[in-house]
């Protein structure tokens, strides 16, 4: 797409808003109160409030490669925490997808230059479940199970944040972690059990009374 065409579809939109509702713009600066975190993959395919259906105001959303919550990454941390303590959300989702360029790449042998610290905390899933990946033998199987299990991994390091535990105490905040099938436009929740998941991750990442 070209930049000219971006600020002609730019008027065309703003002309629609107006159409549908000549307070839009004047009601937008007002102030945000999402209910939903959605922490989810940079791939230009997957639009987070398209293929939730959601308007302006109703996700806080955060993007990156292969939608990882590493602790080192400040730019997460940050979103987590202002997402979690300041707009007070009550559901943080972690979604993946398949045909995750990212998640392919770290089950490749090869030096992607400044991707490689990156893509390694990927790698670090498949070596904690590489049991259960390595004996399936389709390639595809396998690569679509360690999407899922990423999701999982993560969901993971999302509870082990401070803001998370003190959320899921105070006023029952949840976690879910969901798949977008690119194939065929779902969305499905992997239905993991976070309770169990809270129990022993506060056994070894308690940071809060």
């Amino acid at each position: 797409m070209k930049t000219e065409a971006i600020f002609r579809n730019n008027e065309k939109w703003i002309a629609e808003k107006l159409r549908l509702d000549p307070d839009y713009f004047r009601k937008l600066p007002e102030g945000q109160k999402p209910e939903v975190l959605y922490i989810g993959c940079s791939d230009s395919r997957v639009t987070a409030e398209e293929l939730m259906g959601a308007g302006p105001g109703e996700i806080f959303v955060h993007r990156n490669i292969a939608n990882m919550v590493p602790n080192t990454d400040i730019s997460a941390m940050s979103v987590i925490h202002y997402a979690v303590s300041l707009l007070e959300v009550k559901h943080v989702v972690v979604c993946g997808h398949t045909h995750c360029g990212g998640v392919k790449a770290a089950m490749e042998q090869s030096d992607l230059g400044i991707l490689n610290p990156w893509l390694r905390n990927i790698r670090d899933v498949y070596r904690l479940h590489q049991e259960e990946l390595d004996s399936i033998s389709d390639q595809e199987q396998r690569y679509k199970r360690l999407v899922e299990l990423n999701v999982r991994e993560q969901c993971i390091n999302v509870m082990k944040t401070p803001e998370v535990q003190k959320a899921c105490f105070e006023r029952n905040l949840q976690v879910h972690g969901w798949v977008f099938d690119m194939e065929s436009g779902k969305l499905t929740d992997l239905h993991i059990d976070f309770s169990k998941i809270l129990s022993t991750i506060m056994q070894l990442y308690k940071v809060v009374d």
